[in-house]
This record gives C-alpha cells, sequence and structure tokens, in this order.
C-alpha cells in the first residue's frame, strides 16, 4: 500500500536536487520524513509553525522573487482558514505556488470535526490559474507534482492517507481521467481515495452480470469533460462517489457538462452534512454513505429503472 506523505517528502528530495529554485513551508508537520531534504537544503527549508495564512504570504513573498514555494499542512488549516490569503496573494497577484494538504475529508478522524475539510477543493476551482488534484497512490502524486508544480500555475494536492492499490503507471496525466474498466450498463466514476470503494462495488455489480464501466478522477481542474461525457452519453446512467461536500464538487462540473443533452440519471454520493461524529475513516464513510454497499445499492436501483 502506497504512502502519500511519504511520496511527498521523497519526491521534494528529488525535485530539489534538480531545481534550486524549490523551497518547502510546513505548517509544524511532517517534520521527520522531510529530515533529509531539511538537512541537505536548509537554506530551503522553513518550517513556519501554527500560522497557516502566514505561510500563505510568505510563500506568496517566495513566488514573486522567481522561486517555486511548497506550502504544506493539514488541509483544513490551509486552504479553508488560509483561502483569503491564496486569493489575494497568489491569485489577485497572479503569482504561483504550489499547496500540499493531508487530512482528506475526515483521515483525521479521532481528532473531530475542527480537523476535517470538504469543501476545500471546490474553493480553489472558483480562483483564475489553479489546478486542482486528488491523487490516491504515490505515483499519481509523483507524476502530477512533475507535470504542473513550476508550470505558472497555482496547483492544489490533496493527499489521503486511504490510497487505492491499482497500478496507474503510464497512465497518469494532468487533466485526464482514466478509464478503469469499461462496461456499458452504468457509469461509475470515482474521485481520489473513493476508488477504493467503486472498485469493490465494481466487483460486485460485475459478478451479479453487469456491465460497469469505472473511471477514475485524480484531477478535477482541468476536467475532463470528454472521457466522462463519451462514458455517460453510452450507458446513460451515472454515479459519482467524491469524498467532498455535495455542493461544487465533481458532480456539479459533470453536471454543468452534461447540460442541454440527452435524458440520463445521475446519483452524487458525496458529504451532504457536517459530520460531528468521531470514530475512524471507516466509520465516517459509512456515516457519510461513502461505501461500496452505498454504491451498489444506489446502482441496482438506477439499473433496474433503466428497465423499467
Amino acid at each position: 500500500m502506497s504512502n502519500l506523505r511519504q511520496a511527498f517528502a521523497d519526491k521534494m528530495l528529488s525535485v530539489g536536487a534538480d531545481d534550486p529554485r524549490l523551497v518547502v513551508m510546513v505548517g509544524d508537520i511532517s517534520h521527520g520524513i522531510l529530515k533529509p531534504f531539511a538537512a541537505e537544503y536548509p537554506q530551503r527549508y522553513y518550517n513556519v509553525g501554527i500560522c497557516e495564512p502566514t505561510i500563505v504570504g510568505m510563500a506568496a513573498g517566495i513566488a514573486s522573487t522567481g522561486l517555486v514555494p511548497v506550502a504544506h499542512t493539514i488541509a483544513p488549516f490551509l486552504i479553508e482558514r488560509s483561502f483569503e490569503q491564496i486569493k489575494l496573494d497568489f491569485a489577485y497577484q497572479q503569482l504561483a505556488g504550489n499547496f500540499i494538504t493531508v487530512g482528506g475529508a475526515f483521515d483525521y478522524a479521532q481528532l473531530g470535526c475542527s480537523h476535517h475539510c470538504y469543501n476545500d477543493i471546490a474553493l480553489m476551482c472558483q480562483l483564475d490559474n489553479t489546478v486542482v488534484t486528488s491523487p490516491a497512490s504515490d505515483y499519481e502524486f509523483s507524476e502530477l507534482f512533475s507535470q504542473c508544480y513550476d508550470q505558472g500555475t497555482i496547483n492544489y494536492f490533496k493527499l489521503t492517507e486511504n490510497p487505492h492499490s491499482i497500478d496507474f503507471t503510464g497512465q497518469v496525466e494532468l487533466g485526464k481521467a482514466i478509464v478503469v474498466e469499461q462496461g456499458n450498463d452504468l457509469t461509475l466514476l470515482a474521485v481520489g481515495p473513493q476508488l477504493k470503494q467503486a472498485l469493490l462495488a465494481y466487483e460486485n455489480l460485475t459478478a451479479q452480470g453487469h456491465s460497469i464501466e469505472l473511471i477514475y478522477i485524480h484531477t478535477i481542474k482541468p476536467f475532463d469533460a470528454p472521457t466522462v461525457i463519451n462514458s455517460i452519453a453510452k450507458t446513460k446512467a451515472v454515479i459519482v462517489c467524491e469524498e467532498l461536500s455535495e455542493h461544487g464538487g465533481v458532480y456539479d462540473v459533470v453536471m454543468r457538462h452534461w447540460a442541454s443533452r440527452d435524458k440520463a440519471q445521475f446519483k452524487q454520493l458525496a458529504i451532504k452534512e457536517m459530520i460531528h461524529d468521531y470514530g475512524t475513516y471507516e466509520q465516517l464513510c459509512q456515516v457519510a454513505g461513502l461505501t461500496d454497499k452505498h454504491i451498489s445499492d444506489h446502482a441496482i436501483t438506477m439499473l433496474e429503472n433503466k428497465k423499467a
């Protein structure tokens, strides 16, 4: 099983060796895994502490000198808490940089709802010149970072503690969806870590004789509309599985691109209400309705409706 946080640290070290412009700043996390980078490049590593808007401001200052900043901490603190600074210091000033978070939607479930984050993708997609990704394997993150970290955009990488296990070597391209399995009856659209649950649902549904097309989304912006729309046009039924708020997520993007086309069935599995529960990641997925059983049950209902 891959470890995306370690992949992040390893990537910083390898890119930092080749690119002396790379500067890494953290909000009092990931010290241990970043020790090799800090030891090798002490003038390019800063622990700013739990002052996330300050990290963003410092990153903008660094970017304005021609360097390439990476800001890293837990998702709700770097994106939601600091969004105004990202908007003012990066988007309005037309600066480029990289924001890499951990925590997912509720990876820090044991620390309560203050550490949950459902709206970061929607927020970052609102800004001009942003690239927004949700990689769910170490290979994906490494490839996506290489492809865009210094291309002059504001890049957001939402890392997960619950990666999938599929080997996508040679298939990861920024802004391109991956057709994991082809089918004709229904489209399962899985975003980031929800690929794990979608795969289980796919296996269950195909065992029952259904033809399911499974598409994986690691890049939300830019969005691969042609691949998704072509699939829905074929199956006329789609379930979007995302560990994001039901407002402003991938489902909304799909609906905008599908508008005014032929009739089809649509279902969104997402986080509909703020979750106040404590528990494990798996338990909170159950609370949110983001499990393979929920996916399978909704798929069966949609497939039966197609026959009616």
